[in-house]
């Protein structure tokens, strides 16, 4: 039977490559990937530190089981020009730093010591995507996802594609078209037995078919009494395969799910149904660390944008990323828009030869992914290159032709080789460019934008970001602003028809290079900040969930009479998903006030605005010399489900320190998240708290970054990670007003 091992522990790490010792021991730091090879400061660093090459060395010992069976080692992926050898020899070469390659051992090996050296390279070579040109995102070097050792029988499985082809039908049918792995060239004869299981066990249905090839095709028909994967409900299922052969047996499985997923000029349908898209792009970069985080961070962001966020979309900007975070978009059901590397710059041949092997790469190891509904196979804002994009086209379309393409751009009258027209439309803050006579703009009409007058099937794939930065300890009215643009665009694509929905510019912010962000290399362009603490642009997305999921109610303020221009706290958006919301100021009788749907008729829950429609100036207090206590009471079905009351007079009341989970895994490079907050009397942040705090951590594990944080906007982040041995981790976070506060971690 195949075997196949986590490799990630005792990795000797050394900075510079020296291709003449490649077959040697050489002296090197004791890492465990997923390993960053340079981890930088949160800001205002180099990152040409990165830039050049790094070597990974270790020692795999011959077994008993490497007889007779084909020895392999599997990378994840690693950022970026890869090459492995085996005691001193170059055994594959991988310029992609965003897709798995595999290292074929057998040939080499030897009954003994094994010595495997990887060089990574990651200086920005041209000719490998998204390189050449500029960038505005990061590609940290090292080996940043898993490793494992993979022994299998001489012939094994390869890969194998599901179809779901009638997923709507009563009786449904699957197909699966299974390859096989075969480097020697072998003689194969044999049989390929499957098994479809439920979830949590229990068989569906059972095949088998003949092998006499490298391929092979099995299909299972008349299977009833099967569920749909939908946002709501993501039921997976589970193929197993069982290949015997006189070379011996393997066995794989693979999920997948019954679902359809189809962009139409009148919007997007799953499973028939009428569904708008709402997201947001997420990069997969951490402070610190950059690219180099386990499975449960990953998981985390999944978790974050379907559960905290209300989204049902993320496009995955601007590549392909962790299996473990496409795997979680599966079990939560959230929808995904995969794309290629990219950014900008189309290189010359060699570069685009190597992205059109991107879309092969991307497409083979995703495809039966229920979560990914749509492959991006256009380099990001790119201009048009009809013979490149024909081809990465036509490419897509052969390797799946169940799921659409698009092609995300953002200049007009492009010409369009994809099903779906994807545009990053940010119109929205051109107003504020000299010149512009049209005024405040919230979408580009369709026909204007791509010049074709037929209905096509049309989707925005970014907006705001870079228009309107916005820091999470930015001024109240700033941060108001940021978030009646978020509303303004979630509200427009929701009332118009001819848009399949949206993903906004983005998730978090991120580190860039000096060419962008703020003068510090971060991009303040996310809703959340690298810590992922939400800034209030982010509950304009939480509120379009549903109450009964979560609720949500939160004033856009910071309840002070004088942080804004003027004075005063009006006009007051709150956010949330309410039917109505009581507001009481000071000793005024409290005012009802219902959602604005004025001014956001698509929203499922709008705003509520408090203004002078729905206020007056002396009941709220606005000119009175006497600031006053604020309470606000959030209705459901006429009753009171959440209240927040903001203080006229803040002071500093609480360290609160708390932690995603406290129970950790040993030997996994395991980390979890931490929030460290000052609050005031009534629970709620002090924006303006920004002294500095201490951690200490004691026990089997580290603080990834500094272990002093100076509190930004009141609040800073960071993950614990836990380290080879079983334990307990202690950790205790201070600071010179306020009682510390101490965690204690299980590591197992």
């Amino acid at each position: 039977m195949r075997i196949t091992e986590n490799f990630n522990g005792n990795w000797l790490f050394r900075h510079g490559f020296d291709a003449a010792r490649a077959g040697v021991v050489q002296e090197g730091e004791t890492v465990r990937l997923p390993h960053s090879a340079v981890e930088l400061p949160y800001n205002y660093f180099d990152e040409t530190e990165y830039q050049k090459p790094f070597t990974y060395q270790k020692v795999l010992d011959w077994r008993p089981d490497f007889e007779g069976r084909e020895v392999s080692l599997v990378f994840d992926a690693a950022m970026a020009d890869s090459v492995v050898y085996l005691n001193g020899k170059e055994i594959i070469a991988h310029k992609d730093g965003y897709t798995p390659f595999t290292a074929r051992l057998t040939p080499h090996l030897i009954e003994g010591e094994n010595l495997i050296t990887v060089k990574i390279d990651g200086s920005e070579n041209p000719e490998i995507p998204p390189f050449g040109g500029q960038i505005d995102y990061l590609c940290y070097a090292g080996i940043y996802r898993d490793v494992w050792l993979k022994v299998a029988s001489p012939v094994s499985i390869a890969n194998v594609k599901i179809e779901t082809p009638d997923a709507l039908a009563d009786a449904k049918t699957v197909t699966a078209r299974v390859f096989l792995a075969n480097p020697q060239g072998l003689a194969i004869s044999g049989a390929l037995d499957a098994k479809i299981r439920r979830k949590g066990g229990g068989d569906v249905a059972a095949s088998s078919v003949a092998i006499d090839g490298n391929e092979a095709t099995l299909t299972f028909s008349g299977l009833t009494g099967l569920e749909l994967w939908d946002i709501d409900n993501p039921a997976l299922y589970a193929l197993s395969l069982k290949l015997t052969t006189a070379h011996g047996e393997d066995v794989v499985t693979q999920r997948f799910g019954f679902r359809t997923a189809q962009f139409t000029p009148d919007g997007f349908l799953l499973n028939g149904r009428p569904l708008k898209l709402r997201g947001l792009n997420r990069h997969q970069a951490w402070p610190h660390t950059g690219y180099a985080m386990g499975r449960r961070a990953q998981e985390k962001d999944a978790d974050i944008l379907k559960h905290d966020l209300a989204c049902n979309i993320v496009r995955t900007s601007h590549y392909p990323q962790s299996k473990w975070f496409i795997e979680r978009c599966d079990e939560i059901g959230l929808l995904c828009f995969e794309e290629i590397p990219g950014w900008q710059h189309i290189g010359g041949e060699t570069w685009q030869q190597e992205s059109i092997a991107n879309v092969r790469r991307m497409i083979e190891r995703d495809w039966n992914h229920p979560s990914i509904i749509i492959w991006g196979v256009r380099i990001n804002e790119s201009q048009d290159n009809h013979d490149f994009y024909a081809e990465t086209n036509r490419l897509a379309r052969e390797l799946d032709p169940t799921r659409q393409t698009g092609g995300v751009r953002f200049i007009t009258n492009s010409e369009m080789l994809e099903d779906v027209y994807t545009m990053n439309d940010f119109i929205l803050g051109q107003e504020e460019m000299p010149g512009n006579n049209r005024g405040r703009v919230v979408l580009r009409d369709r026909v204007e934008t791509t010049g074709i007058t037929k209905p096509i099937p049309y989707m925005i794939t970014e907006y705001n970001g870079h228009m309107y930065p916005t820091k999470r300890f930015d001024q109240e009215q700033r941060q108001a602003e940021h978030v009646t643009r978020h509303l303004l665009i979630l509200n427009a694509v929701a009332g118009d028809s001819d848009i399949s929905g949206s993903t906004g510019w983005c998730m978090f912010d991120y580190n860039t290079h000096k060419d962008f962000g703020s003068g510090d290399r971060v991009c303040y362009h996310g809703v959340l900040d690298m810590y992922r603490i939400p800034k209030f642009a982010a509950f304009a997305y939480a509120s379009q969930g549903d109450p009964a999921d979560k609720v949500v109610m939160q004033p856009v303020t910071f309840w002070a009479r004088g942080e804004r221009n003027i004075g005063g706290v009006l006009p007051l958006i709150i956010l949330t998903n309410c039917d109505y919301v009581e507001v009481t100021f000071g000793e005024w009788p409290a005012k009802r006030v219902y959602p604005d749907k004025e001014n956001y008729p698509h929203l499922a829950h709008p705003p509520v605005v408090l203004d002078l429609r729905s206020v007056t100036p002396e009941e709220f207090g606005t000119w009175g010399r006497v600031w006053r206590e604020g309470t606000f009471t959030g209705y459901v079905d006429g009753k009171a489900v959440t209240t927040m009351t903001l203080p006229a007079d803040p002071v500093p009341t609480t360290l609160e320190v708390v932690a995603d989970d406290t129970a950790l895994r040993a030997g996994e490079k395991d980390a979890v998240r931490v929030v460290v907050r000052v609050l005031d009397q009534c629970g709620n942040l002090l924006p303006y708290f920004e002294e500095p705090v201490s951690l200490v951590l004691s026990g089997p594990g580290r603080i990834i970054g500094p272990a002093e944080h100076t509190l930004k906007g009141g609040a800073t982040g960071f993950w614990v990670e836990a380290g080879d041995e079983k334990g307990k981790l202690y950790l205790t976070v201070s600071t010179r007003r306020l009682l510390p506060q101490s965690i204690t971690f299980t590591v197992s």
